[in-house]
């Protein structure tokens, strides 16, 4: 899982409970984590930025201030993240406060019981990232001359989602994803809040190459964790594929990084069509000069069977439309086989990217003799560079003999 820059403050009057908890969150990837034994003193911090923290561990039975009344405080300052309620009293008792959680307008994720049970606070986890990419969405567009001053203030962020081989569980590519900081809280505005912006206002080549120009810097570091073999995989809008000069302009930066045009992978959208004479031959000359080219997100747009036979792509992004319930939908499995029988032929790598759900993942891996690769939430969310190399080393310790 990734923080996302997530920040957690954890309250309970036991050290031991705090040491557990706060070892189990950074074991799954968090490393912004701050332990209250004292509920009066992490209400003082927390009313202190009420953005601060994107969610907050509580016990309920605590001396002086208790749990209900650290939520009750919380609710009526406006806290706006996520709360969870981690106790050892009777079901009762812990039903009871959470719907006074509720009554009190927090936004409570669950409750966990005592002792501690990964498995539970895995799907904890996995309802807070939920609320807190919900609230990431509910944060609206940037205006354009928000999306100025991002590109000028060099705030355009890199972070990283791996897509796994099927067969070895090794990371063969990481595509890289836009992230902005958000002026009016320590969240990360994630790509429908500016992309959009970018495209109507012209601003998507000062915005993309900003964002190549930091991956590219970040390739030699996640390549002595992931191998040199690596490839990075960047987002181009068809758009910009209507720039004739974009191959060259994208070649003087590679270079610039010491960087072989086959480390680079081109993700082309297929919301949009390629029709117009300029994109189909700035595709090819991307090509020709050794570039591999995905399409991404594909079932969803324009592109047909016939047209993946002519087109010069290494590798289909196959969507998560496709590969949500793929162990129970026949319709999807038939679509994916077709695809799997023409990349075998084709000579083109297939991902199924969206993966949220183990079904799927076992569905993939073990239905599929011929090598996929594997993207998704349930493997690992989008990350920054260094928490990327984390990821990787826990992925490997437990994937990987």
């Amino acid at each position: 899982m990734d923080s996302l820059n997530h920040r957690f403050a954890i309250v309970d009057d036991s050290p031991a409970i705090l040491l557990v908890l706060e070892a189990h969150l950074k074991q799954q990837g968090y490393q912004h984590i701050d332990t209250f034994t004292d509920a009066t003193l992490a209400f003082e911090r927390i009313s202190k930025d009420l953005n601060y923290y994107q969610a907050v561990f509580t016990d309920l039975n605590m001396p002086d201030m208790d749990g209900m009344t650290l939520i009750r405080l919380l609710g009526q300052q406006g806290f706006t993240g996520g709360v969870v309620i981690i106790s050892e009293m009777e079901k009762k008792v812990i039903a009871l406060a959470s719907e006074l959680a509720k009554e009190n307008k927090t936004h409570l994720i669950g409750n966990i019981s005592k002792p501690i049970d990964s498995a539970k606070l895995n799907l904890i986890l996995s309802k807070l990232n939920a609320f807190l990419d919900k609230k990431v969405l509910d944060l609206g567009q940037m205006t354009e001359q928000e999306l100025i001053n991002a590109i000028k203030k060099n705030m355009i962020t890199p972070y990283y989602q791996p897509k796994i081989c099927s067969k070895t569980n090794l990371v063969e590519s990481v595509e890289v994803l836009a992230r902005i900081a958000n002026d009016h809280s320590h969240l990360m505005l994630q790509p429908k809040s500016f992309i959009p912006t970018a495209e109507k206002f012209s601003l998507i080549d000062s915005f993309s190459f900003q964002l190549f120009d930091k991956a590219m810097a970040d390739y030699h570091h996640l390549a002595k964790s992931f191998g040199s073999q690596l490839k990075i995989a960047v987002n181009v809008s068809p758009t910009q594929l209507d720039n004739l000069d974009f191959p060259s302009q994208l070649d003087s930066l590679r270079e610039h990084h010491g960087l072989n045009s086959a480390h680079i992978i081109i993700e082309i959208t297929e919301e949009y069509a390629l029709k117009t004479t300029t994109q189909l031959e700035t595709l090819n000359r991307l090509r020709m000069r050794g570039y591999l080219m995905s399409l991404d997100d594909f079932g969803t747009g324009f592109t047909n069977l016939t047209q993946l036979r002519t087109l010069p792509f290494t590798e289909i992004k196959i969507d998560r439309s496709l590969i949500r319930n793929i162990q129970s939908d026949k319709f999807s499995q038939v679509i994916v086989e077709s695809l799997k029988q023409i990349a075998k032929e084709q000579h083109f790598t297939l991902v199924a990217e969206g993966i949220e759900q183990f079904s799927e993942l076992e569905y993939l891996q073990n239905e599929f003799e011929y090598p996929i690769l594997l993207q998704g939430y349930l493997i690992c969310r989008p990350k920054p560079c260094n928490e990327m190399v984390h990821w990787y080393k826990n992925w490997l310790n437990h994937t990987v003999n």
